[in-house]
């Protein structure tokens, strides 16, 4: 008598399949840029901002992710000022020029060079619909009224072309390809911010001291030098007597005595 064999097969087929590898977890990739970043703050050939800042290079290392370009050419484009990072004009216009979605920027000028009106935009054509983007016009009058050329040492006077050219382009940045300077000013941009800023709070300073007279008051006390105290011993000690304050007299009428 033959027996007859069936082969059987499993009930669930899916078991024997190979499981597929496990996703890899935010905790390794974080791990993974950790060692990435110990690597580039341990190089002497990183700007001192990312030298032995793992965290810095970890957000260099973002940034470059996020624009499609080289860490290290973040590294040495990014600048940091006023505690604000801000982009290199050149960097900024070297990765609109070499994006592929618009043609090389240029500049073009306006008025009559060394005057107030003088002043520079900069333009150029989207490859895919060949449309003309026109940027902001920057003049010398703006810079001027907006405080970046007034400061000490400012580079508007000693080179406006060169600065207006810079500051169009990041004008027109902004405008058409902000994605590409993430939002972030550029380092010209940043001192010159950072300047004006800082004379208009003296500036306001200075106004508040002259209409409000307890403002005044403490201005004064603080710009008057202690004269030099002759020894206090036994015999030289002097006490104020205590004056007694009437009824309903306030503390908060009188300045501290520092401030009288």
């Amino acid at each position: 008598m033959s027996e007859n064999t069936t082969t059987q097969q499993p009930a669930n087929t899916q078991a024997l399949a190979v499981p597929p590898l496990p996703p890899l977890h935010e905790e390794r990739l974080f791990a993974l840029k950790q060692r990435e970043a110990k690597a580039f703050a341990s190089s002497t050939m990183v700007p001192k901002e990312y030298q032995g800042d793992v965290s810095n290079c970890i957000v260099a290392m973002e940034m470059a992710a996020r624009i499609g370009m080289s860490t290290m050419a973040v590294m040495q484009s990014l600048d940091v000022i006023h505690g604000r990072p801000g982009w290199r004009a050149t960097f900024l216009i070297a990765t609109v020029n070499t994006c592929g979605r618009f043609t090389a920027l240029r500049y073009r000028f306006v008025g009559e060079p060394g005057k107030p009106s003088w002043g520079c935009y900069a333009v150029a054509k989207d490859r895919e619909s060949g449309e003309e983007l026109v940027g902001e016009t920057i003049t010398i009058k703006m810079a001027t009224d907006e405080g970046w050329a007034i400061k000490s040492g400012s580079k508007w006077k000693t080179m406006p072309g060169q600065m207006l050219r810079y500051r169009a382009a990041a004008f027109w940045t902004r405008v058409y390809a902000p994605e590409l300077s993430l939002g972030m000013h550029t380092s010209d941009e940043v001192e010159d911010i950072g300047s004006s800023q800082s004379q208009q709070s003296a500036g306001m300073i200075t106004q508040l001291a002259g209409e409000s007279p307890l403002v005044a008051r403490v201005a004064r006390a603080k710009q008057v030098e202690p004269s030099p105290e002759a020894p206090h011993g036994p015999e030289t000690e002097v006490h104020e007597p205590t004056r007694e304050r009437e009824p309903g007299e306030d503390d908060e009428d009188e300045l501290p005595d520092e401030f009288a």
